[in-house]
């Protein structure tokens, strides 16, 4: 769980690097200050009103930051690989400099090796979160540890996947409202490791402007419709759809973690733009101003899935968007933390479409073979949308658990088993 630094708190200190990285050793100790994990209240004090560059986010406490924590601005998601030769100690050694310098990052502390102190004073509501693809237990000899879910996904029927987006061994969430800074830290993270592993892909995307998502708005994606309506907003609701706990089928090193399904979405917006307003809200099932379901009038009303027009057609079409991806009761166990992003990348040389726009599609679960994989399957089966996207990259990641103290470092408990 995730909240504004407390300045209040104490500090410590972080352990001296043993990584030689290029042949040059990098040693490193800084003091930063320190919060206890708490859940997001999303409530800021004055001062922070005053310089909201300045707002930090928790980095230790029982689960990772970056997940419960309300969406950011910027979100640069990269994966990575495993170098050949790569064992479990290259992998313990990864996520120690990567914990460390995350660490001090996400308090606003310029973490060893960088000369360039200037980039790191405004933290911007900065999370790193990190996840393991299916690959590495294999890679570091802990097969047996891997959760019985973390496996390729499904190819849907309509999926067009490029391998260019598809699976890694390792992925690393950098999230703020400061491009400038994520772009800083996913470069210093790139260079930290390079002798470790290689960067697969690297996707970037953004949300609307701080006043609207700080006004509480949902956020909107490149069609112009509301995107996570549906998503949790308590504390018990995370725990029930996003949090792996004793109760779930994940091995113990997993309480605390949750499970990462990245699907890189294309959207034609020029043949979306052929449709009038009332033919896109069919096709959603929600009204485009409000996001309300078609048969209400606020954005959370419940929808009335029975409700018939005048001629006994469902006014909410079975094959809308909402009908096929929102669970039709509330103990329906297929629901999940959505936070995507949008992307608009430069057109492709010789594609007859004016964008390559889409969505980084992140969603977080407990189980995605009871949350995610029956969504997907019925949208991919009749979803109206299916029209206008395509799914062109997939992948599947275990969310390790959140770090306990300044001398914890991400998967600890799985790696050190």
């Amino acid at each position: 769980m995730t909240s504004t630094q407390d300045p209040q708190e104490g500090s410590f200190r972080l352990s001296r690097r043993n990584f030689v990285l290029g042949g040059a050793a990098i040693l490193g100790a800084g003091a930063l200050s320190a919060c206890n994990d708490s859940k997001a209240t999303g409530a800021d004090s004055a001062a922070e009103q005053e310089a909201p560059g300045a707002v930090t986010v928790a980095f230790d406490g029982v689960h990772q930051a970056g997940v419960q924590t309300p969406a950011q601005g910027f979100l640069t998601l990269i994966g990575f690989d495993l170098r050949a030769g790569s064992d479990l100690h290259a992998v313990q050694r990864l996520m120690r400099i990567w914990t460390e310098d995350s660490r001090m990052l996400t308090q606003g502390q310029n973490p060893p090796g960088s000369l360039e102190p200037e980039m790191t004073v405004h933290p911007s509501r900065l999370t790193v979160t990190v996840g393991f693809g299916p690959r590495l237990f294999d890679i570091i000899g802990k097969a047996d540890k891997r959760p019985s879910w973390l496996a390729p996904m499904p190819v849907f029927s309509k999926d067009k996947l490029d391998e260019q987006w598809g699976q890694s061994d390792v992925v690393v969430q950098v999230c703020s409202d400061d491009p400038l800074l994520n772009a800083f830290v996913a470069r210093h993270l790139t260079r930290s490791s390079t002798t470790i592993v290689t960067t697969k892909w690297f996707q970037q995307g953004f949300l609307n402007s701080p006043g609207v998502r700080d006004a509480g708005e949902t956020p909107r994606n490149l069609f112009g419709q509301k995107d996570g309506t549906v998503n949790p907003h308590t504390d018990a609701e995370y725990d029930d759809r996003v949090w792996i706990d004793e109760n779930d089928d994940s091995p113990e090193w997993m309480r605390g973690g949750s499970c990462l399904v990245v699907r890189r979405i294309h959207m034609n917006l020029d043949t979306w733009e052929e449709l009038d307003r009332t033919s896109r809200e069919v096709s959603m099932g929600r009204f485009l101003d409000s996001g309300a379901p078609l048969t209400g009038t606020n954005e959370f009303d419940t929808a009335d899935f029975d409700k018939t027009d005048q001629y006994g057609l469902p006014v909410i079409d079975v094959n809308s968007h909402m009908a096929l991806a929102t669970p039709h009761t509330d103990n329906s166990e297929d629901r999940l933390l959505r936070r995507a992003y949008n992307y608009d990348a430069a057109p492709v040389p010789g594609s007859t479409e004016l964008s390559n726009a889409g969505l980084v599609f992140c969603c977080f679960q407990k189980d995605p073979r009871k949350q995610f994989i029956p969504i997907q399957t019925r949208l991919d089966a009749s979803d109206r949308l299916n029209t206008w996207i395509t799914h062109i990259g997939s992948a599947v990641y275990a969310i390790v658990p959140g770090t306990q103290s300044s001398s914890d470092y991400w998967g600890a408990a799985l790696l050190e088993s």
